[in-house]
């Protein structure tokens, strides 16, 4: 499967944040979501309203912000067709109620497969229309100690990298795991904003999480927004948190350890750029995928 050769560029259309230049307000969102849909969406209501009030223009969950189940297959249940069903429509409503830009860090959508969903990460802008999606593709698994975890067993992997152009910049797509294969992120360009909605595990997490966050910051001169679930779910699952805003420079902007709440902070673009103009690393790459490597 030729995965870096299918790049899905995304123009949005102009909206009346389209300055493009001007510094603004960007936010994750932090969760501990439990199996029920309705619950979470009040609390995901009631996070991105204190995050909106704040003066946040873009505003991004974490994966599966929707259900965490007691089971992997709680969220075959209640997949939902592209454009329909309650978690699109809240999406969808919220964005245009606080005219934010608003990313839906994973949702469970129809597959190729009656028992597996596609896990979607959906953009939606200042009108509440939804304008890109991106299907998550690397599926976690993980054998260590007493956890495993085999997301190939309820997930269908998508094959696309997926961009968005917005008023802010260009924003690279990605979920969770991908977080670990670099070649992901440089095979999406020059994006200003990169966003990682994610589940990881407390073991993985306290040992991984922040140093990968820093690092795909570090090496695409990024900006990068990490939400992630933080805290115990009923299942027993414990997520690792620290959901973070994390500068072209490597800097933490702002984190939140554990439990609901937001993490909010600016994005520059004029600092982006002169990063970009000082240290042009970006410019400096001798190593494609099309580079003759002997």
């Amino acid at each position: 499967m030729a995965i870096t050769s299918r790049i899905k560029t995304t123009k949005a259309k102009p909206t009346s944040l389209n300055s493009g230049k001007d510094i603004i307000k960007i936010a994750a969102i932090q969760m501990a979501s439990g199996p029920y849909v309705a619950a979470n969406l009040s609390e995901a209501e009631r996070l991105i309203e204190i995050a909106a009030n704040q003066g946040a223009k873009l505003i991004v969950l974490p994966e599966y912000f929707a259900i965490m189940g007691l089971k992997e297959t709680d969220k075959v249940a209640v997949r939902e067709e592209e454009g329909k069903g309650p978690i699109q429509n809240f999406l969808s409503k919220i964005a245009k109620q606080h005219k934010i830009w608003l990313i839906g860090g994973s949702v469970p959508l129809i597959s190729n497969f009656p028992n597996k969903v596609r896990n979607s990460c959906l953009v939606y802008d200042d009108k509440g229309h939804q304008v890109a999606r991106y299907d998550k593709i690397h599926l976690f698994g993980l054998d260590l100690g007493n956890e495993h975890y085999h997301e190939e067993k309820t997930i269908e992997s998508g094959n696309t990298i997926k961009v968005v152009e917005s008023p802010f910049g260009k924003i690279g797509l990605s979920i969770c795991y991908d977080l670990r294969f670099p070649e992901l992120y440089r095979a999406m360009g020059e994006v200003n904003i990169i966003v990682v909605p994610s589940a990881f595990t407390d073991t993985t997490g306290k040992a991984h999480w922040e140093t990968l966050i820093r690092a795909r910051a570090i090496e695409n001169l990024s900006y990068v927004i990490a939400p992630a679930q933080g805290g115990y779910h009923l299942s027993g699952r414990e997520t690792h948190g620290n959901s973070m805003i994390v500068d072209p420079w490597g800097v933490i902007l702002d984190r939140l350890p554990r439990g609901s709440g937001v993490v909010i902070s600016t994005f520059n673009p004029k600092y982006q750029e002169s990063l970009r103009k000082s240290l042009p690393a970006l410019k400096h790459r001798t190593i494609t995928e099309k580079s003759d490597i002997r």
